[in-house]
């Protein structure tokens, strides 16, 4: 394929039947993320934390994330594990998928700023400050949602800043996204997020949120699970998300995060990465130029990793 590619989550790694990155039954493998004429990805590690006991949530971490660097080794001929935008270029050039990692629910990392010195060890370049359970940093965008950050949950954004790890507000509740914008000195990205004034699920960002991500200089992935799409999950509707982030003034933000591996149900019939040229077409056909689909498809997610 001669489009790009980069989008910022997938949740393959933490599929409990993943045996090889290379080819797998999923959404997302390394072979069809090869077929793209440049093509990277950001692997979350997830855990569903109320299904653990609460000693467990870091070594679920750590165990995700042996399985990350076990599949890096494995498949070094296709792959490269990537921290920066100019270290994906290179991977580009090689002809290799750039793969960065991420942290999906700051639980995992048992909300403690002291572990994100781990996670930049491992080359971890976002962290999602909640999953849908709340936790001692915030409430979430489906429980506790009126609750913001914490003092620790302040302490950890800094520190994560500190360490060039972007804070990514998707799952967060709305006043958490407020409290972060207050103190945010990086950009803050939401990784899998549509727009609410289009789907009114509350995972979803208002138009006033956009235009805060848009004056930090953050980015916010547009999703392909249908329920964040639109009531008829249609490609139209997936259209509209896109030329709403633009016409609101998200050029620069806005880019790909499909939630690959993480739902069930994608909007326009896709059915994995490999039908996202779908969009790519439906968008020409629209008459939008290949310099703004350029940063949609990977160009915006590249500037915000810096």
């Amino acid at each position: 394929m001669s489009i790009p590619y980069f989008d910022a989550h997938c949740d393959t790694i933490s599929r409990k039947n993943l045996v090889s990155l290379r080819r797998y039954e999923g959404q997302l493998d390394l072979e069809r993320l090869g077929a793209f004429a440049r093509a990277g990805q950001i692997f979350a590690i997830f855990a569903n934390s109320a299904k653990l006991p609460r000693e467990q949530w870091f070594a679920e971490c750590a165990r995700q994330r042996e399985i990350f660097v076990r599949e890096m080794a494995a498949n070094a001929a296709l792959v490269t594990h990537c921290r920066t935008a100019a270290e994906a270029e290179a991977a580009f050039a090689a002809g290799k998928v750039a793969a960065f990692l991420s942290i999906e629910g700051a639980e995992l990392l048992c909300c403690d700023p002291a572990l994100l010195q781990t996670a930049e060890s491992w080359g971890v370049r976002a962290v999602n400050l909640t999953w849908n359970n709340p936790n001692a940093i915030s409430g979430t965008n489906c429980r506790e949602s009126e609750r913001g950050l914490s003092e620790i949950g302040r302490a950890f954004v800094k520190e994560a800043e500190k360490r060039n790890i972007r804070i990514d507000v998707s799952h967060l509740s709305d006043r958490g996204f407020w409290d972060l914008m207050e103190i945010a000195e990086k950009p803050v990205i939401a990784s899998h997020s549509n727009c609410r004034a289009l789907c009114g699920h509350s995972r979803n960002l208002t138009d006033e949120q956009i235009r805060a991500l848009r004056k930090n200089g953050g980015f916010a992935g547009v999703n392909v699970y249908s329920d964040f799409v639109g009531e008829k999950g249609s490609m139209e509707e997936l259209v509209a998300h896109v030329e709403h982030f633009w016409e609101i003034g998200g050029e620069e933000i806005v880019g790909l995060g499909g939630d690959w591996d993480g739902c069930d149900s994608l909007a326009g019939g896709l059915t994995g990465v490999q039908d996202l040229p779908r969009l790519y077409e439906a968008l020409l056909r629209r008459n939008h130029s290949e310099k703004l689909l350029e940063k949609l498809f990977v160009g915006n997610l590249l500037r915000v990793l810096g």
